[in-house]
């Protein structure tokens, strides 16, 4: 069965999805993006993702023309008009992009031509990538590049211009190829990662960067949310590589991993090399949270 997307009022197969060469999306890059993902063919915090949509739909002043109850209820129709393209063990993407529209090359980016352009569609959610990572734990590395500086861009606006971060990731991936870019902002602080957010355990407290240098990702939210239900101390604050390579535990939080364990910083051994009790625990939580096992559908991919 042909995937069904969403196009400003339209549900097509996806062969026949077009957009204009002209789209502002094409043009600027000149568009906000939220990804959520299912379990068990359940989408997970769905109402969550859009309301982070509609606050940077506000911030890059883009009328999507509906409402953010409007955007949920079709949201849901595309993802049902889908749900036979997954198996049973099968989860996926749900991707909503939304750009200005038409834009006129010119003085001027922000004259729009007609109405934004409003994306959405599934994809299967592949975790063969990350599966190994689980058991072995992934190496963060901090690239060259830097965060856009939240002055220029705040990164709580999720948007599609993504090529600081492509270029942060190669960068890394010179060093290992497997790594996973720990991305610092202009004064040296730990931000994020390409796609997620990262967090260390030190002294047994779990820490991590405040949304003042990095994106507030609702995976962030939930393992805060899940190591205060297991009495595990947090602490949102500035970190930086130091705080890394001498934290007892490492991970990054990501809508499709949920938890990536980190066992290597800088080709630093991170702790004693083991993914950590904490990790451990919180991905557990999650699992439960979610009620499948996180970690069993990644190595089932590639079993």
């Amino acid at each position: 069965m042909a995937r069904q997307v969403y196009i400003s009022g339209r549900m097509v197969a996806e062969t026949e999805a077009k957009i204009s060469i002209f789209d502002s999306a094409i043009m600027l890059a000149d568009t906000v993006t939220e990804s959520t993902r299912t379990f068990r063919h359940k989408p997970f915090k769905l109402e969550q993702h859009i309301e982070r949509l509609y606050q940077s739909l506000k911030l890059t002043r883009i009328d999507p023309g509906m409402s953010a109850e409007q955007m949920l209820r079709t949201t849901l129709d595309v993802f049902e008009a889908n749900r036979d393209n997954y198996g049973p063990d099968d989860d996926c993407w749900i991707v909503h992009n939304i750009s200005r529209g038409l834009a006129v090359a010119g003085a001027d980016p922000t004259v729009q031509l007609g109405a934004a352009t409003v994306m959405i569609f599934t994809q299967f959610m592949d975790l063969k990538p990350w599966a190994r990572f689980y058991t072995e734990g992934c190496h963060g590395v901090t690239p060259v590049s830097r965060m856009v500086p939240s002055q220029s861009l705040d990164p709580r606006i999720k948007n599609r211009s993504r090529l600081a971060y492509t270029l942060a990731e190669m960068e890394a991936k010179q060093v290992d190829p497997a790594a996973q870019s720990v991305i610092l902002d202009l004064n040296g602080h730990v931000a994020e990662n390409k796609g997620g957010n990262i967090f260390c355990v030190t002294k047994g407290v779990l820490r991590t960067p405040s949304t003042v240098n990095c994106l507030a990702g609702v995976s962030r939210a939930t393992a805060l949310e899940l190591a205060k239900k297991l009495g595990i101390p947090t602490e949102e604050t500035s970190l930086l590589p130091y705080d890394l390579a001498t934290a007892e535990e490492m991970f990054f939080t990501s809508t499709p991993y949920c938890i990536m364990p980190a066992t290597k910083f800088n080709n630093l051994t991170v702790g004693d090399g083991q993914v950590g009790p904490i990790t451990k625990r919180l991905l557990e939580a999650w699992s439960d949270l979610v009620g499948m096992d996180i970690v069993a559908q990644a190595e089932a991919q590639v079993n």
